[in-house]
C-alpha cells in the first residue's frame, strides 16, 4: 500500500495548495495527515494526524518547514506502529485549489488583515503582486497590516515604505521585488524611485 504525507488535517484542505489555503483562510491550526493513497483526491483513509499551530507571522516558508519535520516524524511512527486507518468524512472536505495567477494579485477591496495573509501564504515560493498606478506589477515579499493608509486600491509612495490602501486599513510593503530585479526593502525601493 502506498502512503502519502499530506500537510493538512484531512479532510480539510484536500488538493494542491493546503498550506497556502490554510494561511489565506486565517486558520489558527493545521497539521499533517498520513493517509493511504486511493483513486480520489487526498480522500484515502488516515492512519495518523498531528496538529501544528499557525502563528500570526507565519509565511508558507516558515510553516512548511515545521510541517515537513512533523510529517517525517509521523511517517516513521506510522511505519513502526502500523495503526488502523480511519475513513475520512467526505461531508467535511474542503479543497485547496491550486494557486492561480489571479490569487497572486493582492485584492485591495478586502480588509488589510486578509490581504496580509495572502502575501504571507505566497512567500517566499510564489510571491504576491500589487498593481501600481501605471499598471505595472510589483512583487510583495513581506507586508504587514496597518490601521491607516490611502484609499482602497491606491498605492501611496509618499512615506518611508509603499502602502496599499485596503477596504479596512492598509498594507505596508516591507519588502518588494520590482519586475526583473532582486527583492529589496520597501525603503530601498522608494529611495530608488526618488533618485
Amino acid at each position: 500500500r502506498m502512503l502519502n504525507v499530506h500537510p493538512s488535517l484531512l479532510p480539510r484542505w484536500r488538493g494542491a495548495a493546503p498550506i497556502e489555503r490554510a494561511i489565506m483562510a486565517g486558520n489558527e491550526l493545521t497539521g499533517v495527515s498520513i493517509m493511504r493513497v486511493t483513486e480520489g483526491l487526498d480522500s484515502g483513509p488516515v492512519y495518523l494526524q498531528a496538529t501544528e499551530p499557525i502563528d500570526p507571522g507565519d509565511t508558507y516558508g516558515t510553516l512548511a518547514v515545521r510541517l515537513e519535520r512533523l510529517g517525517g516524524e509521523l511517517l516513521v511512527r506510522t511505519l513502526d506502529e502500523l495503526p488502523p486507518s480511519v475513513e475520512q468524512d467526505d461531508s467535511l472536505a474542503t479543497y485547496a485549489e491550486k494557486i492561480s495567477a489571479a490569487d497572486r494579485r493582492l485584492d485591495p477591496s478586502q480588509p488589510a488583515a486578509a490581504v496580509e495573509r495572502v502575501a504571507r501564504a505566497l512567500t517566499p515560493h510564489i510571491g504576491a503582486l500589487v498593481e501600481l498606478a501605471d499598471e505595472s506589477l510589483l512583487g510583495v515579499r513581506e507586508a504587514r497590516a496597518v490601521d491607516d493608509g490611502p484609499p482602497a486600491g491606491v498605492v501611496s509612495l509618499d512615506g518611508r515604505r509603499p502602502v496599499l490602501g485596503c477596504a479596512d486599513g492598509a498594507l505596508e510593503l516591507l519588502a518588494v521585488q520590482p519586475p526583473g530585479r532582486r527583492p529589496m526593502s520597501g525603503e530601498d525601493y522608494l529611495r530608488g524611485l526618488r533618485r
